[in-house]
């Protein structure tokens, strides 16, 4: 599968802007993906004004998403500042050209910026079935959760509960150790690939991002990363054939450990 990563760095709290930028990067990648991945909250930052910057759900980001996956016959992954029923959400999209769609709330609200204090955390996780592939999308903070990441292992189907784990992040550079590193952690634990998206530049609380976007096969080894502090589309393939006959040659999944999460 051909995932497009869409390293940018995001134009503060400015919505039009950041979508004319991320129209002209994908305007001048030529190569047809299955998948375009943007960072979290790509059109606004990690903005803590909701209520100046959020969108009502379902309407003009989330329309330009479904307009862009039609253009560029590409499935969208991205979160957007969502109003819902008077609460704010940090929330996942996951657009097909085909119109099927999906939705994540960010689980784990980052508190160190406040964002507990001003939007609603999710409370359950969505696996998507997608052109032979199960697919976990997640936002940034949730990626030092590895419960909430945990990929399950059917001892009666002998499966997976999903192949590839995403997160789309606004991940500060000052901890750029701890986001590889968590990142590789994910990979080998679940016996799956990672992808990660995160922006680069300053924000507007003058917080540095420099992007070191991420793949990651299930052995932990990166497969593609992106240069930090640099803009564009990356391209990269991930490889069912490998996955299975990894997991097929070194089958953890058999020795697991079953659980069950309560919210």
């Amino acid at each position: 599968m051909k995932i497009n990563l869409v390293q940018t760095n995001i134009f503060w709290q400015d919505s039009l802007k950041n979508k004319n930028n991320v129209e002209s990067l994908l305007s001048k990648n030529s190569e047809t993906t299955t998948l375009t991945i943007l960072p979290e909250m790509f059109n606004t930052g990690f903005t803590m004004q909701p209520n100046k910057y959020a969108e009502k759900f379902k309407t003009e980001t989330y329309n330009w998403l479904k307009n862009q996956s039609k253009k560029f016959n590409t499935t969208f992954v991205t979160s957007i500042a969502t109003e819902e029923n008077s609460n704010y959400y940090n929330r996942l999209h996951w657009i097909e050209n085909n119109d099927r769609e999906f939705f994540y709330d960010k689980r784990h609200l980052f508190r160190m910026a406040k964002e507990d204090e001003f939007y609603t955390a999710g409370n359950s996780s969505t696996t998507i079935s997608f052109n032979d592939w199960k697919i976990k999308p997640l936002i940034c903070y949730d990626l030092r959760f590895p419960i909430w990441c945990r990929n399950k292992f059917d001892l009666t189907t002998k499966q997976w509960n999903y192949d590839v784990l995403i997160f789309v992040a606004n991940w500060p550079e000052i901890r750029n150790y701890p986001w590889q590193h968590l990142l590789i952690a994910r990979a080998i634990e679940n016996q799956c690939y990672v992808v990660a998206v995160n922006r680069i530049g300053v924000d507007g609380n003058n917080i540095k991002h420099s992007g070191n976007s991420l793949v990651i096969n299930p052995r932990g080894e990166i497969i593609s990363q992106i240069p930090l502090n640099t803009e564009g589309c990356f391209i990269t393939e991930i490889d069912m054939n490998y996955l299975q006959e990894f997991r097929k040659t070194f089958p953890v999944g058999l020795d697991a450990d079953n659980f069950e999460l309560f919210n």
